[in-house]
């Protein structure tokens, strides 16, 4: 739906448009979902004259109205399932990462939240026979913590037979020993890596952003955007946002922020996974004292929230806590030089 006519529309000029076009609003879905506010402020028009472009932008979307649980299924039918390449923690998820959804991982320091978003941003990428979406990635980094050598390690780790399955599907000639194909390999998986420093969680909000424009660029092309990495989501927040007073206004917006990158989701059918930092509870007597930041607001807006902890040597506890038709549960799974791995 990139590069529609938006001047159809009502109150929509040639300025209008070009304003719409360059702040991302370049289909009638993206209006379809903003905030009269929102488009107001970005258009320069009235919220009357705001509330009119969405409401017809509505109707050529052809969203807005209610469905019946039949059509609610059969376009639930379209949303893909990433793999965790781990037979447990898939089967945990219900068969993978969704799309369209907020997957939050949360867990103490060492975890392996970022080898989660790194193995993710592999796997996406492989075909869909494979367990993969066959589409490359936006990973917003908040704390420094993308490496392209961690990539490498694990696109060479991954099966032989799916290395092959990939190598024959991007056309690239030779085998998994071949070490110069191997190369080319782990280049085209990094060149599907769209990578973006976040220095301020001002900053970080206008990345989520980029991140619509970006999804709609490559919404028609053969690599799609099918993940959104953000790690960590609230380390800039937490850190520039302290003390009772600020509250307020960290969670507004945290809660902007979030509706950003869930519209990206929903509007480009892509995975949302989000790494969170925790904190402890000192008056906790009973149980694990952790707990995720960014209050109601995250848990609330987060469709799976996972929790990661520390076990003996490399292995990792990856545990179901919230999900909206999933019963909670464990798996275990491996942090290794070659990526995750099964126990």
């Amino acid at each position: 739906m990139a590069d529609v006519d938006l001047e159809t529309l009502p109150g929509v000029g040639p300025a209008t448009a070009e304003k719409l076009g360059d702040a991302g609003f370049d289909s009638y879905q993206s209006l379809a979902v903003a905030s009269p506010g929102e488009l107001s402020n970005t258009a320069d028009v009235g919220e009357s004259t705001a509330a009119d472009i969405i409401q017809a932008a509505r109707k050529e979307a052809d969203i807005g109205g209610f469905e019946t649980g039949s059509q609610v299924l059969e376009r639930r039918e379209r949303i893909g399932k990433l793999s965790w390449q781990i037979d447990e923690v898939d089967d945990l998820l219900g068969g993978g990462v969704e799309t369209q959804s907020i997957t939050e991982v949360y867990g103490e320091f060492g975890a392996g939240k970022s080898q989660v978003t790194h193995q993710l941003s592999v796997n996406v990428q492989l075909p869909r026979e494979q367990g993969g979406l066959g589409g490359s990635v936006i990973f917003i980094d908040s704390e420094d913590t993308f490496r392209p050598e961690r990539i490498d390690d694990m696109v060479r780790g991954l099966p032989d037979e799916v290395l092959q399955a990939t190598m024959d599907d991007r056309e690239i000639e030779g085998s998994p020993d071949d070490d110069g194909a191997m190369t080319e390999l782990v280049d085209d998986f990094l060149d599907k890596i769209h990578v973006a420093k976040a220095f301020n969680s001002n900053h970080q909000m206008l990345l989520a952003e980029k991140s619509q424009e970006l999804a709609g660029e490559h919404e028609d092309s053969e690599w799609p955007v099918r993940l959104l990495c953000i790690d960590s989501l609230t380390a800039h927040f937490r850190a520039e946002y302290v003390g009772r007073g600020q509250l307020a206004t960290r969670q507004q917006k945290l809660n902007k922020h979030l509706h950003d990158i869930d519209k990206v989701g929903n509007l480009y059918n892509t995975a949302i996974v989000v790494t969170n930092q925790v904190s402890s509870n000192p008056d906790s007597f009973f149980g694990d004292p952790t707990q995720p930041i960014g209050g109601n607001i995250l848990g609330h807006k987060s469709t799976f929230r996972m929790y990661l902890r520390k076990s003996k040597g490399d292995k990792r506890i990856v545990r179901l806590v919230d999900a909206p038709n999933l019963a909670d549960g464990e798996a275990v799974m491996r942090v290794q030089d070659a990526g995750l791995k099964p126990e």
